[in-house]
């Protein structure tokens, strides 16, 4: 693995997600999928999130839109909590829950409705 892009993924990770979470993952990893946490830190956040072509704000709204039509709302919640820190707008999460439902089906823009009403109530946003 390249330490390199561990680390510099490691530091983008923490600044979407949160020291406390992301230090909670890698302390939990263990022997069997400790190198998919490096992995991941390493590719999806050094290389992806690393590459400053794309702000992290819009990343963000496409990370949501994207897990959004996958239907993993696990990650969608992590990630809408992200979008926040990223300086997404409720605006913002609003209309891209209505692409994913347009897109994707109205069933899978009322999940991500109930997700993002939770996120957003805990945070006092709404």
């Amino acid at each position: 693995m390249d330490k390199t892009l561990f680390e510099k993924g490691l530091a983008k990770r923490k600044s979407t997600l949160g020291d406390e979470y992301v230090e909670k993952n890698l302390a939990a990893a263990d022997d069997f999928n400790r190198p998919f946490q490096e992995a991941m830190t390493a590719w999806c956040w050094g290389f992806g999130w690393g590459d400053e072509t794309i702000d992290a704000k819009t990343r963000s709204m496409m990370n949501l839109a994207m897990i959004g039509a996958l239907g993993k709302m696990h990650e969608w919640e992590i990630h809408c909590r992200g979008a926040i820190t990223n300086g997404v707008s409720v605006e913002e999460i609003r209309a891209i829950i209505h692409v994913i439902s347009i897109y994707c089906g109205v069933p899978q823009g009322v999940e991500c409705f109930r997700v993002a009403r939770k996120v957003l109530e805990e945070l006092d946003l709404i």
